[in-house]
């Protein structure tokens, strides 16, 4: 190589062939930017950086003079440094600069890890970092200098870390060890080498030093930087902690490249001169973040996907979108919905999607913490909204679109679009009608482009009218467009609407396809299939699919995916303009009733197979309208409802002045899909809606039946409290309105809330009037649930004998009315009953049995509470590794079910597993952290567990502290009549 800066600057093999201090610095910043003209300013102020003198100028080119005379003597051709009337430039063939060869090095590597080639990929890591010498061009201190090599620097670091992933996924961990230690001692703020280390140092048996290398990082992050170490750090030092290293990382799971981004058009003009320094800031790495903002219409969208189509292979493993519907008719989307959408298109199932936002957010970034990709967040509303879905990743590149300039954002650089030049907007006209015809007619070319304000998406839509009409001259279009078919007032000179361009594409589609496009202005979601058009539409599906087509070639409506349409926000407008209209009143109502019974439908039939008998009969409806389109969507069953999530979510506020009756229904419809999805915002607004709507109507059986599945909301986030005052409300309406069949779902949800809060004896009070109100009524479906709830709380209250009288009968009533979730249910509760009455052998197999029917019907919460019982047996029986084990199967399954309380649940008997293998730092730490989960969502029970356990990890080195944290424990489960208050009590007692 002639030239490198990969360490001290060296030319053709010599380190001391430019001495002169200036004439470095020229070459340095030359070869910065090899193969680009660097203008002259930049070049005195690289020299002099400040108060450059007089001469200035003169002295720059007396050091390009020396230094191609020594490039002569050393034999190297005399136009390797180029004069330009901008400035200078140095000329390198491929393989003459080292940080080129170093950069085609890493991208052949990053290819051999896409292609799994692991072994090939690391030899080619290597060979590029071992052409770095040390920092780059170390010896020249000038800033700009130094501030570009630091960027050279920052790269070798993370070509590094990428390197390190590949290796210890090849098991070499026990020779990164003393490289990393090194690494980390020069860079002892980077998280993700830390991470590295700890898991390297875990995969050769030295957890211990692990563990001590997190101590040490945390100590460092909050004495430098006063924050605590990052999500992904905290997850990794957890799971060293449970000794689940598989988990942490020693093996990563198998990743597919995505490619999410729309497809760029085709015809793309102009933004010659933006595209052109998007591309040149994003490939020198000047920052990763890009924001383009601009007035409607001004071609945003399509200039984001344009450059980022151009860049997409700087970006090999992920290419990701989103529109996050800052402006439009819906509610922009909150950074935790999109966060699970764009995590859906990583191909994070949506059952391992936390319900916590926070812990979302830590997902999103350990997924991107070590990709290369390209994430395209398109119309955001404010830098509120996208500041969370920023990725960490040093390899991650944003681009993000705005109607609004995002000046909220602490980094980013902008770029604010103006309509196009007059050169540009004739080109596009030209484009899209043909060039030709435009040649034809320039003067009425320029009118038809002044009447669209040289707004992009109005002279589209306006060329693509002359396209379909080849015997219309432009002048007749100028002459259309300056007529008096005004709708959104948008295409004339300043801030007039698109409206004309709108109308003119409206009038020339059929009469059918005209309706269609109105109607389809009443949907609220993303996008709508041919099933929605057609109930809408209220025609035969093969027909609306014919009219969804020709709208499509109206490019009155888009196709993004096959099969999915989606209206640009100005257009969905003007369809609305048009329903607004009175004349369309009664279309609209009607359109309205059929769209809403539609989603209403679907929604109930599609929930129905995960409910219970006795949850079902709470939403009675008639048949629906459209039979043949509720089948055909039924058949998708949970992908319909992922599709059509937004969609539901929106409906009932539609409903609610007009429909109300459909508003709480499809509030009701959509609950068990929203609860078991762990959607709990979405349930939280539809049911709040529909309980509105309800009390608009009075209709209090309604109003009751929204505060009974609201109060499911709060009961999964573990804010009982709250859950109870909803119930409470409801009992009281039910008492009014005499709903019988309600009343008692309300009372015994009083009852299992009351006893999860801590009111165990209120719980069981409930739990009795529930079962009073159920003597007389047949329906055993909701007795078996009441037992069931009945059966846990005895145990829990330890109340066995009762407990094991209740759940047998339970047993008997589940296999009568053939529920085998009830039935699965009601064998593990007995099982439980019987491990903590001593009957070993029977419990165990109770239990096991019960594992099994639960994992058949995948009900991960019930799994995992039948797990964590096992566990308990095993740690009982001496055999703390197999129950340790077990305990981390139950934390993982209860976490994808978004169960607050059970993860605590999980982690404490995981603590006390460990404990028992003599761990008593781990389990102490680990109980530490459950306190303070615990405490935060007020779990009284799990509270007192984790004091019982920090008690027991510090009897013997500190007496005196685990009598403190006994009392406490105590405290608390006297609160909650536990029956672990008397083991609690007899262990203060040993300590006296």
């Amino acid at each position: 190589m002639r030239f490198q800066i990969l360490g001290p600057l060296r030319v053709g093999g010599g380190e001391a062939t430019v001495t002169a201090g200036r004439d470095r610095v020229v070459l340095a910043v030359l070869l910065l930017r090899a193969n680009r003209i660097v203008p002259v300013g930049e070049l005195v102020d690289a020299i002099w950086e400040e108060n450059p003198p007089v001469t200035a100028r003169a002295q720059l080119q007396t050091c390009v003079s020396r230094l191609r005379q020594r490039f002569a003597r050393l034999g190297l051709p005399a136009d390797t440094i180029v004069t330009d009337p901008v400035g200078y430039g140095i000329r390198t063939d491929a393989g003459e600069l080292d940080t080129e060869v170093f950069a085609r090095g890493v991208e052949a590597a990053r290819a051999a890890v896409a292609g799994g080639a692991l072994s090939d990929a690391r030899r080619r890591f290597r060979a590029a970092l071992g052409l770095w010498r040390g920092p780059a061009l170390s010896g020249i201190p000038n800033s700009s200098v130094r501030r570009r090599a630091q960027a050279l620097d920052e790269q070798r670091l993370a070509v590094l870390e990428e390197c390190v992933d590949v290796e210890l996924r090849l098991g070499h961990a026990a020779t990164l060890v003393d490289e990393l230690t090194e690494e980390l001692e020069r860079h002892p703020l980077r998280e993700r080498l830390r991470g590295q280390l700890m898991l390297a140092l875990s995969a050769v048996g030295r957890q211990a030093d692990a563990l001590g290398r997190y101590r040490e990082g945390r100590r460092l992050y909050a004495e430098e930087l006063g924050i605590e170490p990052g999500a992904a750090l905290q997850d990794l030092h957890q799971r060293v902690l449970a000794g689940d290293l598989a988990v942490a990382g020693s093996e990563r799971r198998a990743t597919t490249a995505v490619r999410a981004l729309p497809r760029a058009i085709d015809d793309f003009t102009g933004r010659a001169e933006t595209v052109a320094r998007l591309i040149k800031e994003i490939e020198d790495g000047e920052t990763r973040i890009q924001l383009i903002d601009g007035m409607a219409g001004s071609g945003k969208t399509t200039l984001a996907v344009h450059v980022a189509t151009r860049v997409a292979e700087r970006y090999p493993d992920a290419q990701l979108f989103i529109d996050l519907h800052g402006h439009s008719e819906r509610a922009p989307l909150s950074p935790s919905a999109a966060l699970t959408t764009l995590l859906r298109q990583l191909g994070v199932p949506a059952e391992r999607i936390p319900v916590d936002p926070d812990d979302r957010l830590a997902i999103w970034r350990t997924e991107l913490a070590d990709r290369r990709a390209l994430v395209l967040l398109d119309n955001a509303a404010s830098a509120a909204q996208v500041a969370p879905l920023l990725p960490s990743g040093a390899g991650c590149l944003t681009l993000i679109t705005s109607r609004r300039r995002l000046v909220g954002l602490d980094e980013g650089r902008p770029s604010s679009l103006p309509v196009l030049d007059i050169d540009e907007a004739i080109e596009l006209l030209g484009r899209v009608a043909g060039d030709d015809r435009v040649a034809a007619e320039p003067a009425a070319a320029v009118e038809v482009v002044r009447r669209c304000g040289h707004l992009p998406l109005a002279i589209r839509l306006a060329g693509t009218r002359l396209v379909h009409r080849s015997r219309w001259r432009i002048a007749d279009l100028a002459e259309r467009l300056g007529g008096n078919r005004d709708a959104l007032a948008e295409l004339a000179l300043g801030h007039r609407s698109v409206g004309d361009a709108f109308a003119l594409s409206y009038a020339q589609v059929s009469t059918a396809a005209q309706r269609t496009f109105r109607l389809l202005g009443l949907h609220p979601g993303v996008r709508v299939d041919n099933t929605t058009a057609a109930a809408l539409t209220d025609v035969p599906l093969a027909e609306a699919q014919d009219l969804l087509d020709e709208l499509v070639d109206a490019h009155l409506i888009d196709e993004p995916v096959p099969g999915r349409y989606r209206l640009h926000d100005l257009v969905r407008e003007y369809a609305r303009t048009l329903l607004a209209d009175p004349a369309n009143g009664a279309e609209r109502r009607d359109a309205l009733r059929r769209l809403l019974d539609h989603h209403l439908h679907v929604a109930a039939a599609i929930g129905r197979e995960s409910e219970s008998p006795g949850s079902r009969t709470t939403l009675s409806l008639p048949d629906p309208p459209r039979p043949d389109l509720v089948a055909i969507c039924v058949e998708q069953g949970l992908a319909w409802f992922d599709e059509n999530r937004s969609a539901l979510v929106a409906l009932p506020g539609l409903a609610e002045v007009e429909f109300p009756e459909r508003a709480w229904q499809l509030a009701r419809a959509s609950w068990r899909l929203l609860y078991n999805g762990g959607h709990l915002d979405e349930l939280v607004e539809t049911h709040t809606v529909g309980l509105r709507a309800a009390e608009t109507v009075g209709d209090e059986s309604a109003q009751a039946l929204m505060l009974n599945y609201l109060a499911s909301a709060y009961f999964r986030r573990a804010d009982f409290r709250q859950a109870v005052q909803l119930l409470e409300r409801g009992v009281e309406l039910c008492r009014h309105s005499g709903a019988g069949h309600l009343l008692r779902s309300l009372v015994w949800n009083l009852g299992i809330n009351s006893w999860a809060g801590g009111d165990t004896r209120r719980g069981i009070e409930y739990f009795r009037e529930a079962a009073t109100l159920l003597r007389g009524v047949d329906r055993l479906a909701e007795l078996s649930a009441l037992l069931n709830n009945m059966t846990y709380v005895l145990c829990m209250w330890g109340r066995y004998d009762e407990a094991l009288r209740t759940g047998r009968s339970h047993l008997m009533l589940a296999r009568e009315i053939g529920d085998r979730r009830q039935l699965a249910n009601a064998i593990g509760h007995v099982g439980m009953v019987r491990h903590r009455l001593g009957h070993t052998g029977p419990a165990r197999r109770l239990l096991r049995t019960a594992l099994r029917l639960q994992r058949a019907g995948k009900n991960r919460f019930d799994e995992g509470e039948m797990l964590n019982e096992l566990g308990v047996m095993e740690r009982e029986a001496g055999r703390p590794d197999e129950a340790a084990a077990l305990h981390r199967q139950a934390f993982i399954a209860i976490s994808e079910a978004g169960d607050l309380a059970g993860q605590c649940a999980s982690r404490n008997l995981l603590a006390r597993a460990i404990l028992d293998q003599d761990d008593v730092r781990t389990a102490q730490d680990l109980f530490g952290r459950v306190l303070v989960d615990a405490t935060r969502i007020g779990h009284r029970f799990e509270q007192a567990r984790a004091l019982d356990g920090l008690a027991r990890c510090l009897r013997d080195s500190d007496p005196a502290a685990a009598r403190s944290h006994w009392v406490r424990a105590l405290a608390l489960l006297r609160q909650v009549e536990s029956p672990d208050a008397d083991e609690v009590q007899r262990l203060l007692a040993e300590l006296e």
